[in-house]
């Protein structure tokens, strides 16, 4: 995949994002594009962190859909591997939704300061 200095820049903010996603808590791929100020690029959001893969520094695992459903989980190792790592971390899914989506829910619109 060759990307633009704009696209490589755009996925390095997302992982700067993704990065400070607590463990347990999980965000969606729209609430990180409205964060960097993109609102209609969660599907570019999906693509860097399909990208992301093999960079153990961010944990790509902690970011869904809208409604908590694990939609990025064929482009781990194995099809479990997002399911396995979240309930590593406390978190509940049952076919491939997270149960209590709101309990677990992290917006950065509201936890982190724009700077």
């Amino acid at each position: 995949m060759n990307l633009s200095d704009k696209s490589r820049n755009f996925f390095l903010d997302v992982y700067e994002v993704v990065k400070l996603i607590p463990e347990g808590k999980v965000t969606s791929y729209g609430s990180i594009a409205k964060y960097l100020g993109v609102v209609r690029s969660s599907r570019m959001v999906g693509w860097a962190m399909n990208a992301a893969h093999g960079k153990p520094e961010v944990p790509a695992h902690r970011v869904v859909n809208r409604a908590g459903l694990l939609t990025g989980k064929e482009h781990f190792e194995n099809p479990f591997a997002m399911q396995r790592k979240l309930e590593a971390e406390g978190i509940v899914v049952i076919d491939n939704q997270i149960v209590n989506f709101a309990n677990h829910f992290w917006d950065p619109m509201q936890e982190l300061t724009i700077e």
